[in-house]
Order: structure tokens, then C-alpha cells, then sequence
């Protein structure tokens, strides 16, 4: 699990409702299964106007790495990437061909064979380099769906509240009920602030920085990968892969030394 998420929501909610009682409130006061109809039915037709339904869909199963850090260590795949040059050091390139069937990421399985192919590095260079900038833009748009969520949903929320004091004005005859229905209908500007500012907005920026640290991953992927087909040194291979992710590398000595 992902300890800054959970810290954050936590935190987060801990404030506000903490805050909310001790100004003599009831968490029962913010349950409005109406208001929140309203808010999200509102945000998620409004984002599906903006965005083709395959982009959402993408964007919803990305929604669990903002819960769950499932990043791979890139020490392994480097070690993994050193394996290959040593044994195509030995024994050429074309014996990698037998370690295609283990290699279980599409990305470096595709680059991997059109090296054993006997493509040309800057052959391979330019095709590989393509998928990743279509892959990049794909994955671009998997952020802005939530970006847009947390724009639209403020808005919704005032429509909402608009919503409900339309109603309380009906009831105006009753000063007491009309106490009750405002405090009702702004539920839906909170809801609406809230999820945009709680969730939304803060699940975009995470799942930015996962995106990011996939592409890294295939960049490096590709650059080990000619780098093999080149001839370089395992040691230096290693050095060189290295520096792509170079805040990972800073925190082993630390570890080892404790």
C-alpha cells in the first residue's frame, strides 16, 4: 500500500471532521445521499462528454496505483539487463532469443527481439523510440480525465446548492425548514470542493509520477538494450543504467550501511 496516500486521507479527514465537531457539528449533518447524486452523477456525465469511454476505463483501472505502490525495483531490472549483456558478451546476441519466452514485459520482449533479429541499433532506436511517444501520448490523456473531474465538480456542487435552494424557497412560509434546507443544499458545494481537492486533483498528480516512472523504465529498457547490441562492457552497462534512476541508487549506501 501506498503510506502517503493513506497518510494523506487520514490526515485529511481527521482535520475536517475533527474540525466539524469541535465547532458543535455531526458527521450525520454532511451525509446527503442527494447531494452527492447530484455531484458525482453531474462530474462523471460531464467527464464522459469530454473524454471517449476507452480513455475513462483506462483512467479507472490506473485509479488503484494511487492506493497501492506497485512499482518494480529498478535495481532488479537492471541486474536483468547486465545478465543479458554478459551472456550476449559470451555467446552473441543470438543466444537471448532462448530468454524471450521468460521476458514477461511486452515493451522489452518487443525491443529484445528486433536486436536477436539483427536489426540495426538505430533502426531499433526509431521504432522502439515511436512506441514510446505513442504509448506517452495514450497514457497523457489517463491524468486529465481526473484533472477534469476535479475542475467540474466544484461547479456541479453549485449547481447542487442552487438545486436545493430552489426547493427551500418553496418553504419559505416555515422559517425553520428553511434553516434546514440551506444547510442541506450547500452538502452539495462540499461535496463537490471536497472530492475535487481530496481526491480528484490529488489522484491526477499521483498517477502522474507512476506514469513517469513506467516510461523511465521503458526508456532505460531501450537504452540497455542497444547498448548490448553495441558491445558495451556489463560494468559500464550497469553504471550506465544507473544514472535513470539515480534517487534510488543515493538511498543504497544508506541501507547498507545500516
Amino acid at each position: 500500500m501506498d503510506k502517503s496516500t493513506l497518510m494523506g486521507v487520514g490526515v485529511a479527514l481527521t482535520g475536517i471532521l475533527l474540525g466539524l465537531m469541535l465547532e458543535g457539528g455531526k458527521i450525520a449533518q454532511i451525509v446527503q445521499p442527494t447531494a452527492a447524486m447530484i455531484v458525482f452523477g453531474g462530474t462523471l456525465g460531464a467527464v464522459m462528454i469530454q473524454f471517449p469511454l476507452r480513455v475513462i476505463a483506462a483512467a479507472g483501472r490506473r485509479l488503484g496505483q494511487v492506493f497501492v505502490d506497485n512499482a518494480q525495483d529498478p535495481n532488479l531490472l537492471i541486474q536483468e539487463m547486465v545478465g543479458y549483456a554478459q551472456k550476449a558478451r559470451k555467446e552473441g546476441i543470438i543466444s537471448l532469443d532462448a530468454e524471450l519466452v521468460n521476458i514477461a514485459d511486452p515493451f522489452l520482449k518487443k525491443t529484445l527481439m528486433l536486436a536477436v533479429d539483427g536489426t540495426e541499433p538505430q533502426e531499433i532506436r526509431n521504432i522502439m523510440t515511436l512506441e514510446l511517444d505513442n504509448q506517452s501520448e495514450h497514457e497523457d490523456h489517463l491524468p486529465r480525465v481526473f484533472e477534469s473531474a476535479g475542475g467540474f465538480a466544484p461547479t456541479i456542487g453549485i449547481i447542487g446548492a442552487v438545486l436545493g435552494l430552489i426547493q427551500v424557497m418553496q418553504h419559505l412560509d416555515d422559517i425553520s425548514e428553511v434553516g434546514r434546507g440551506i444547510a442541506v443544499a450547500f452538502v452539495a458545494t462540499i461535496y463537490g470542493v471536497g472530492s475535487a481537492n481530496l481526491f480528484f486533483l490529488p489522484a491526477s498528480g499521483k498517477i502522474k509520477i507512476r506514469i513517469r516512472q513506467e516510461q523511465i523504465r521503458r526508456e532505460m529498457m531501450l537504452e540497455g538494450v542497444i547498448s548490448i547490441i553495441e558491445g558495451m562492457n556489463p560494468r559500464m552497462l550497469e553504471t550506465k543504467l544507473q544514472s535513470f534512476f539515480a534517487e534510488a541508487n543515493q538511498e543504497q549506501p544508506k541501507e547498507k550501511s545500516a
